[in-house]
């Protein structure tokens, strides 16, 4: 073994999901291959691969070998994820020499993280989204006020046999990773250390994601881009509302790119009746859109990062963005960021963006300057830091035992 493999962090990489499929999953998918590239050694244990990892990169799947899998659908989400647990935790044991740190996931971590603390290796459990009590508890407060009632396995329905498991999974890991001040925030409040949380971000893929060659001169009016699935918790009904108000909806476009939510779509019939809104549906072209918008909106209730947002940075489209967004977007910088639910100030902000051509153009500046700084590569130095830190606190406890 070379002296550089002796140095670098070895990490199990727990993924219950399809790696690099959407959503979590393509987070998932770029975490690994940002933090391998950055020099840790990375050993994952995905329910499936959905989309090859790097050359480098050891992986063996738990619910699939070679073109058979466990259906999750048939098992069920849930039983699932507990079987991926048993079989990381089961292998883990077994390879314990060879690991210095376990990341794991929610729903998916419980026998893991339990394993790992009997072998004290150290833990680190992903939050990619805020404490899951405090998601429940505002989503259903505004689904309330709006009168849309949600699935019972819609992800924000409130479960409590999946919050009490992940309020375990919060206990038992050694450090929680969050991606965004809001989402530690959301674990402070209810009485978390602070050392027990580390920070990092989530990146984007700069391949996919970039600035026009040339940018086609802006037209009479505003073009606002709101990209994701259309629920309550992204707020969608917030931009709606504050773009009617403002005069941009008489010239300018708002485009809405995403699967709504039936009864949500439902509620928002009026407000989405006006000649300047476009509904996309689900796109494949989001960076296209992004490149050709001046706008991207995201007022959401609840985030863990809100990973759409770095990419609009990349792509030219300045973020009007809610506080629960991450803080890579700064007010006046290189975004105008809004108090939550304040539709008065949203609607100001689109505004502003509409009037102030100059405004425009200097936070678009700004963004495609902090863009290199929140890069999948860089998230994964980072990843690589957080890794280090907390192998070297396993060491630190374990002299002390």
């Amino acid at each position: 073994m070379s002296t550089r493999e002796r140095d670098q962090v070895r990490a199990l990489y727990s993924f219950p999901h399809k790696i690099g499929a959407g959503r979590i999953c393509y987070t998932a998918w770029h975490q690994v291959a940002g933090t391998a590239e950055a020099g840790a050694r990375m050993t994952v244990f995905p329910g499936v691969v959905h989309r090859a990892l790097p050359v480098g990169v050891a992986v063996k799947p738990t619910l699939a070998r070679g073109r058979w899998r466990i259906p999750y659908r048939a098992l069920g989400r849930v039983k699932a994820l507990a079987l991926h647990d048993r079989i990381v935790a089961r292998r883990l044991a077994k390879m314990a020499a060879e690991i210095d740190v376990v990341h794991t996931w929610p729903l998916g971590a419980l026998e893991t993280l339990r394993t790992a603390r009997s072998l004290g290796i150290p833990t680190v459990l992903e939050r990619p989204n805020a404490h899951t009590a405090f998601a429940y508890a505002v989503v259903r407060e505004e689904c309330e006020r709006l009168g849309v009632a949600l699935p019972d396995d819609h992800e924000h329905a409130y479960n409590e046999t999946i919050l009490r498991k992940e309020e375990q999974e919060y206990e038992l890991a050694d450090f929680l990773l969050c991606p965004s001040e809001f989402t530690a925030k959301t674990f402070l409040d209810r009485g978390y250390p602070a050392e027990k949380l580390l920070r990092h971000f989530y990146g984007y893929d700069e391949t996919t994601f970039f600035p026009p060659a040339q940018r086609a001169p802006r037209g009479e009016g505003l073009t606002m881009l709101f990209v994701g699935v259309a629920a309550v918790r992204k707020g969608l009904h917030f931009a709606l509302e504050a773009w009617r108000r403002s005069p941009a909806s008489e010239h300018g476009k708002f485009l809405i790119a995403g699967d709504f939510l039936p009864a949500y779509r439902e509620r928002l019939a009026e407000l989405l009746d006006h000649p300047s809104i476009e509904v996309l549906g689900h796109r494949d072209d989001v960076a296209d859109l992004m490149r050709t918008s001046d706008a991207f909106v995201l007022p959401t209730i609840e985030e863990g990062f809100g990973l759409v947002c770095t990419e609009a940075l990349a792509c030219g489209a300045v973020p009007l963005v809610s506080e629960a967004c991450t803080e890579i977007c700064q007010h006046e910088v290189n975004a105008l960021v809004h108090p939550i639910a304040d539709v008065d100030t949203l609607t100001a902000h689109i505004t502003r963006l509409h009037e102030d051509t100059q405004l425009l153009e200097s936070l678009r500046a700004a963004g495609l300057r902090t863009a290199p700084e929140v890069t999948w590569a860089t998230a994964g130095q980072r990843l690589r830091e957080l890794y280090e830190a907390a192998a070297a606190a396993g060491a630190q406890r374990r002299l002390a035992a």
